[in-house]
């Protein structure tokens, strides 16, 4: 499990990655229309990619942002930034 939660968490870092690259890009390019379909692309794939891990994995923020399963997930596995 360890393997595919790493594997799962790495896609949704390199999908973030992307996506303020082109956020970035289009600060500078707003006429390019490419960029744009690549941005709106990343950003659905990583709210898709994003929902499937919080749903197998548990809530990715504190602080309101992140639905919970009973029992409280939070002390269940490690933190996304201790992995």
């Amino acid at each position: 499990m360890t393997t595919r939660y790493n594997e799962e968490f790495e896609k949704l870092m390199a999908l973030q990655f992307a996506i303020v690259e082109l956020n970035l890009f289009l600060d500078t390019h707003p006429e390019s229309e490419q960029a744009l379909q690549d941005y709106n692309r990343l950003i659905e794939q990583f709210e898709v990619a994003k929902k499937m891990y919080i749903e197998k994995h548990g809530p990715l923020v504190n602080f309101g942002y992140g639905k919970s399963r009973f029992p409280w997930q939070w002390v269940n596995e490690p933190w996304p930034w201790d992995m």
